[in-house]
């Protein structure tokens, strides 16, 4: 059967216009491999345009979609006005709520740094330790897990990018550490959301895939302080706060084991971070890493290096000038004092200041922690979200099975979304701080015009997930990669890094496959359930390499258009992780299944 032959009628389905397009799941010579081949070219595309030519992510993003139209249209028969409306809701999606999420994260953190209480936050960090290597694993590992499990959605590493700039990293630095550091808490971010997602489309019990997924994610997040310490200062490094990274590591994955297997897959994360943190606070009483200012020569020199390139185009003749010198000096913000006015700081707090400084995030936790852990609220702000049939898409493309496809509904969380609950944040703390809503509105309007081409960037990516899920090209190459059988245990995470690498989000990776991963487990005969979790724990290293936290990244440290360089800082870091949980998974399917709940 032809790919053109799906736009037959399809009479008793209720809803559905009479030619609603049906995806094959191998519509190109009727092979499923050769199928799979060509359904991989968008994301051939976006890896090669970014690692290996070096493109902006918004070009990136712009060709895969157009890669992505054509294998959809000539490929998979998908009628073209249906390609481009798929495109049109999944730019929608990307724009709001995700990039709202991210756009909110910064101006929140933007109106810290206006009222000058970021240095108080930063003099704060620095109280529990002066290292940069500690702080590495406080603020992108612990601080910045709390932070995914409330908002997700690339709040961290927005925020968490800023900060670890301010104690002295390098812009390129900071961000490949906290994109790595963001793999731990992925699976439990944004409130359980991914494997929330997962339990509502296979009808297992959510509870019971997060108590598999808590039998799988921290085996890697235990090891994961001790990789942000070996990427922030080598071997060295690790030889001198190796104690520290195992105490924070170990505590934070026992934690998270014990929260997702006897307590709550909502506050799993939220309890995983506070109690590293603690641990952190606590170990640090009575044991001081050696090798500090070494360290800080070693970043203070990477930190020049690495500012001169940032300017664009017309920077670039005059590098080594003193133009050049003072635009890399701004760059690194008016925050970036030197270490010596820093300890000074961290003398003078006050409790009223720590606090002061705390405030934001203290709020975030509290608006989010009764957002979506008090049933009366939750509920109430689920009634406000708006789901809209988009336009011409809605009921004229079905699943690969033949049922309505739910992608073509496009749900507005207005008031439900973090973006909006951050945004109520970023304004009562500018009114606190004496910033005001003029204030507020002047880091809004800064902030947009800052992230133009990230918002384009993460539209575009959205925009590609869309068409190819709508299209039938991600079930194509899922289906293809299930046909390993018994042996697909040991690749079902690829599913899920895939998933995450293109959408940005384990929950965009769980909708795409996680009823594939069920499916091809019961056929394979093997437990379903440690499927769907491998789905997503894999996605969990896959976000690291994702174009959308990619520009998230960039954008937070002031390196818009420079994701290449960032993704070939932690794409060997995202290859090492996958391979490790695809063999955890395979040998938890055979000789390993008595460690699963």
């Amino acid at each position: 059967m032809t790919a053109l032959s799906t736009l037959t009628a399809l009479p008793g389905l209720p809803g559905l216009a009479p030619g609603a397009f049906r995806p094959e799941l191998d519509p190109v010579a009727g092979s499923l491999g050769l199928s799979a081949l060509v359904a991989a070219l968008p994301l051939a595309t976006v890896f090669v345009t970014l690692g290996l030519l070096r493109w902006k992510a918004h070009w990136a993003g712009l060709s895969a979609v157009a890669v992505a139209l054509v294998v959809a249209v000539v490929g998979f028969g998908m009628p073209p006005a249906l390609a481009g409306l798929a495109a049109t809701e999944g730019a929608a999606f990307g724009l709001f709520p995700i990039m709202w999420i991210v756009f909110t994260a910064i101006v929140l953190y933007q109106v810290t740094v206006a009222s000058g209480h970021f240095e108080d936050l930063r003099a704060t960090f620095h109280l529990i330790s002066d290292d940069p290597r500690v702080q590495a694993i406080i603020i992108a590992f612990c601080f910045g897990g709390l932070l995914e499990a409330l908002a997700g959605f690339g709040a961290p590493v927005a925020i968490t990018g800023v900060m670890l700039m301010a104690v002295g990293f390098s812009p390129l630095r900071a961000a490949a550490v906290v994109l790595l550091a963001n793999t731990a808490p992925v699976a439990f971010g944004a409130i359980g959301t991914p494997i929330i997602t997962a339990g509502a489309l296979t009808k297992i019990p959510y509870a019971e895939i997060g108590a598999y997924v808590g039998h799988q994610t921290p085996l890697v997040a235990v090891f994961v302080p001790l990789l942000l310490v070996l990427m922030a200062d080598g071997r060295r490094g690790v030889r001198q706060t190796w104690p520290i990274a195992v105490v924070v590591g170990v505590t934070f994955a026992v934690l998270q084991w014990f929260s997702a297997t006897y307590v709550s897959v909502e506050l799993t994360d939220i309890i995983a971070s506070l109690g590293g943190l603690a641990a952190a606070v606590l170990f640090l009483r009575v044991w001081k890493p050696q090798g500090r200012q070494l360290a800080l020569d070693t970043l203070g020199v990477e930190r020049e290096r690495d500012l001169a390139p940032v300017g664009g185009p017309e920077d670039s003749a005059a590098a080594g000038s003193s133009a050049t010198a003072a635009r890399a000096a701004r760059m690194v913000g008016d925050h970036a004092t030197s270490i010596a006015e820093l300890d000074a700081r961290a003398r003078a707090l006050t409790p009223r200041r720590i606090t002061m400084a705390l405030f934001p995030y203290v709020l975030v936790i509290a608006v989010f922690s009764v957002a979506k852990l008090v049933p009366v609220v939750k509920d109430f702000l689920a009634t406000t979200d708006v789901k809209i049939p988009w336009p011409g898409l809605a009921g004229e493309v079905l699943t690969a099975s033949g049922a309505p496809n739910k992608s073509a509904t496009y749900t507005l969380p207005w008031l439900s979304g973090p973006g909006t609950m951050l945004i109520v944040c970023a304004l009562v703390v500018a009114l606190v701080y004496g910033i005001g809503v003029k204030g507020l509105g002047r880091e809004m309007a800064a902030t947009a015009h800052k992230m133009r081409f990230a918002f384009l960037t993460v539209a575009s990516v959205l925009a590609l997930a869309y068409v190819m899920n709508l299209s039938g090209q991600t079930i194509t190459i899922g289906t293809w990669i299930a046909g390993a059988g018994a042996a697909f245990a040991f690749f079902s995470p690829v599913l899920g890094w895939i998933g995450t690498a293109v959408t940005g989000s384990d929950t965009s990776a769980n909708a795409l496959f996680a009823t594939l991963q069920q499916t091809a487990a019961s056929n394979a005969g093997i437990d379903p359930t440690l499927l769907v979790a491998a789905n997503t724990s894999g996605g969990v290293v896959g976000k690291m390499i994702s174009p959308q936290n990619l520009t998230i990244a960039a954008t937070a440290v002031g390196l818009l258009g420079r994701e290449s360089d960032i993704l070939r800082r932690v794409l060997p870091w995202s290859i090492g992780l996958i391979a490790a949980v695809c063999v955890l998974v395979g040998l938890q399917s055979t000789v390993l299944g008595w460690m699963l709940p």
